[in-house]
């Protein structure tokens, strides 16, 4: 099934670029939702797999690891809740008593061992789509506008510190 890719109701007037927000949040959602497809054969989504991935590489802090990923604290805490319940993610006590630190277990190194082949067939499927050098200049392109844009966040408002 193919998604029919409308207009964007929030394009100003002719010869005005569409609301960049919109686009990208649209292309998230595509992306993650191909990405999902191929992770739902080994019950994760992409959310999961990405939390898996960076507590595989080292234990952390659960507000790092929400630094990590681009997300709140409350958001990775939420986030980790299923993988703790199905003990793939551990949280254990950090220096103070209010820090946790999210490692992973043997279980979870094993999930996240199934899953890298499913991530690996959607990583393909969408460089088959794209291209691979269309897909390395969107690589190139988020990555300057996330540095250059970086900067502009309100240091005080939550979740500004997420670039």
């Amino acid at each position: 099934m193919t998604a029919t890719l409308h207009p964007d109701p929030a394009a100003g007037a002719v010869g005005r670029l569409p609301c960049t927000c919109f686009t990208l949040r649209k292309m998230a959602r595509i992306v993650s939702r191909l990405y999902d497809q191929h992770l739902a054969a080994v019950g994760l989504k992409t959310t999961q797999y990405s939390l898996l991935k960076c507590v595989q590489h080292a234990a952390l802090p659960v507000a790092q690891l929400a630094l990590l990923v681009g997300v709140e604290r409350t958001t990775a805490t939420r986030n980790l809740k299923p993988l703790i319940e199905a003990g793939w993610v551990a949280l254990l006590p950090g220096a103070d008593s209010r820090q946790r630190i999210a490692t992973i277990t043997d279980a979870g190194r094993a999930k996240a061992q199934l899953a890298r082949a499913a991530w690996r067939n959607a990583q393909a499927e969408l460089e088959l789509a794209l291209g691979r050098e269309a897909v390395r200049a969107l690589h190139e392109g988020l990555d300057f506008a996330m540095l250059r844009l970086a900067p502009l966040l309100d240091e005080s408002q939550p979740g500004a510190e997420l670039p």
